[in-house]
């Protein structure tokens, strides 16, 4: 019965033994793989980098039609005022205003 015993306890041993081994290896590997994940997604976090969506359509295209004259007429206008102050300043003669606000004008 010794030695009966004796071959059950060396088994044991053995078994937790390599038991314990087996999940230490499994659990490092787990980490490595985890790890490499982890910089794979930090490498392509750059690459998908947040978009925001485009801006909704206006509700009528009409009303951006109405927009658009009104931005070019000011646009237009704030042109004018600086060549009529280039011209004030001496930067620009009499026929070169005349030229450059035939040319705005259309």
């Amino acid at each position: 019965m010794p030695g009966l015993l004796r071959g059950v306890a060396r088994t044991a041993v053995v078994a937790g033994t390599a038991t314990a081994v087996s999940n230490r290896v499994s659990r490092r590997q787990a980490g490595r793989w985890a790890r490499q994940e982890e910089e794979q997604q930090a490498q392509m976090a750059p690459q998908q980098a947040y978009q925001p969506p485009p801006p909704p359509p206006p509700p009528a295209a009409a009303a951006a039609a109405a927009a658009a004259p009104a931005d070019e007429m000011s646009a237009k206008i704030d042109q004018l005022k600086e060549l009529g102050a280039l011209k004030e300043q001496g930067v620009l003669t009499e026929e070169e205003f005349a030229e450059q606000k035939r040319r705005l004008l259309g």
